[in-house]
């Protein structure tokens, strides 16, 4: 099997392309840079993260106008980083542009990193939208591409002790693109542990 492994330089995204490796799972990692914020610090920590853990370099897409387009506190600083932090169809555009790519590379899948959907706040974190994004996808190719969600059973609590056993660390998940996490916004909260 190979895949398309959607990569940020986040923690969820990074311990999702270890436990690839570890299964010997050819993968293509892929970054998109959809205009968020943090893209330099998340960038650098994928960059880090990958080629200490030996794992193929990310290829890189520029969708920057995508947040330029549709502004949320993801994309726009004078947006609420928290309050504001919904993108519309963010997670589609991922796995569209990542089923292309796995298109091209003859990838049998996409892996994206979502969590177990008992703790997702927006549309595009089920199960039932993954299901349905794989259906639409592989009509629109022709050619039947998976949509494999590896954490899907995980809270971010589990994430975080799998990660340590894994030795990933060194992370960037923080949407304000601080150097240091902002604590406020929906990834910090979402590691801190508190309600998001």
């Amino acid at each position: 099997m190979s895949i398309v492994t959607l990569v940020s330089g986040g923690l969820d995204s990074t311990l999702m392309a270890v436990l690839a490796q570890e299964e010997k799972i050819v993968q293509f990692p892929l970054f998109i840079d959809y205009g968020q914020i943090n893209k330099d610090k998340e960038l650098s920590a994928c960059l880090s993260n990958f080629k200490r853990h030996d794992l193929p370099i990310p290829k890189i897409v520029q969708l920057s106008g995508y947040g330029a387009l549709l502004s949320s506190g993801l994309t726009d600083p004078n947006k609420r980083i928290f309050e504001d932090a919904f993108l519309p169809c963010r997670n589609l555009l991922f796995l569209t542009i990542g089923a292309a790519y796995a298109y091209q590379c003859n990838a049998n899948a996409v892996a994206i990193g979502l969590l177990n959907e008992a703790f997702s706040i927006f549309p595009d974190q089920t199960e039932a939208f993954v299901r349905d994004t794989e259906s639409l996808v592989s009509k629109s190719l022709g050619h039947s591409i998976q949509i494999l969600t590896p954490l899907m059973s995980f809270s971010k609590a589990e994430v975080v002790r799998v990660a340590k056993l894994k030795g990933v660390n060194k992370t960037y998940s923080c949407h304000a693109g601080t150097e240091k996490p902002c604590g406020v916004c929906v990834a910090c909260r979402e590691y801190l542990g508190l309600e998001v």
